[in-house]
């Protein structure tokens, strides 16, 4: 019967494990074992093995033939080398003290690589997450000053926005300061101009009012004098009637009523005559001294009226009484 020392799968999928046997050379790889000496573990890195130095070298003396794997692992244990050393000693090359201290220099040498090994991946181990650990800075730094960036702009726009509301308020008081500041002048300027407009329509009459009693004598002596001339005119458009009065005898019915007739209407006319002479008298309280002068001229106009009225009458009773025209004009030639 041939006996192999081989390796006898277990473990997960993808995750394999195996435990190194001495089984016969025709069960199968997962079957019955004559004995388990050992494991491997290629899931970590060095691999983990763990192997029974002893009963491995007595198998192999045995002469039980390892697989390729196991031989490598045996190699890399140094079991191979321990029975290298005893071929030796066998064969007299040299004695079992310098077999020991040959495959002690070995182990220590073997040893060396491996924590050499162990080291430099331990280094590369720590070399990698320091890279990823820098990665990882960076990139938490970049989206820190990516975040930044983002609410700097977001700060921008919302100072803009504030800026621009700020803006428009202060239009609107602007414009509302503006706005009242017209409405209080539009007022201000309609008061004084209302004020204005009061003190105007105050000063004739405060002006009237004291000018009454700085009247000079010249309007009083002006209306004395159109008095005068008026009291004149009467006696002489009087005088022509005392004439007329001398020739009644020889008037008629017709000329004593028509005498009476312009005597009324010379009644009525002096009447009228006199009442715008008290109107005016009246208003003088209230007259300036333009008014006074528009006074003297319209009292100059009346005499000239009444004279051109007593003109008329006289033209118009020569008119109805011819007779006594003749009759004067007899007297006078003779």
């Amino acid at each position: 019967m041939a006996v192999r020392l081989r390796l006898a799968r277990h473990g997960k999928k993808r995750y394999p494990f195996y435990h190194i046997v001495v089984a016969d050379q025709r069960s199968p790889r997962d079957g019955r074992y004559i004995e388990r000496i050992g494991s491997y573990n290629p899931n970590t890195n060095p691999a983990t093995i763990d192997l029974e130095f002893d009963k491995t070298l007595d198998w192999l003396n045995k002469g039980a033939q390892p697989s390729d794997t196991v031989r490598r692992i045996l190699s890399y244990k140094g079991v191979l080398m321990k029975k290298h050393l005893l071929d030796g000693i066998k064969k007299g090359a040299f004695d079992e003290a310098e077999a020991e201290k040959r495959f002690q220099e070995w182990l220590s040498q073997k040893s060396e690589k491996i924590n050499d090994k162990i080291e430099s991946l331990a280094k590369k181990q720590k070399d990698l997450e320091k890279t990823r650990l820098e990665a990882e800075v960076k990139i938490n730094k970049d989206r820190v000053e990516a975040i930044a960036k983002k609410q700097a702009e977001k700060l921008e726009l919302l100072e803009a926005k504030d800026k621009e509301k700020t803006s428009e308020i202060a239009e609107e008081t602007t414009a509302d300061a503006e706005v009242k500041a017209e409405t209080t002048e539009s007022a201000e300027t309609t008061s004084d101009t209302e004020v204005k407009e009061e003190t105007k329509a105050e000063e004739p009459k405060e002006e009237t009012k004291e000018a009454e009693p700085v009247k000079d004598k010249t309007a009083e002596d002006s209306g004395e004098a159109t008095a005068e001339e008026e009291v004149k005119e009467e006696t002489k458009a009087e005088e022509p009637k005392k004439e007329t009065k001398e020739a009644e005898p020889v008037k008629d019915k017709t000329a004593e009523d028509s005498g009476e007739a312009t005597a009324k209407e010379e009644v009525k006319e002096e009447t009228k005559a006199e009442e715008p002479k008290e109107e005016t008298k009246e208003a003088e309280p209230v007259k300036d001294e333009t008014a006074e002068d528009s006074g003297e001229a319209t009292a100059k106009e009346e005499v000239k009226e009444e004279a051109k009225a007593d003109a008329e009458e006289t033209e118009k009773v020569k008119e109805e009484n011819p007779a006594e025209e003749d009759t004067k004009d007899k007297k006078a030639e003779k």
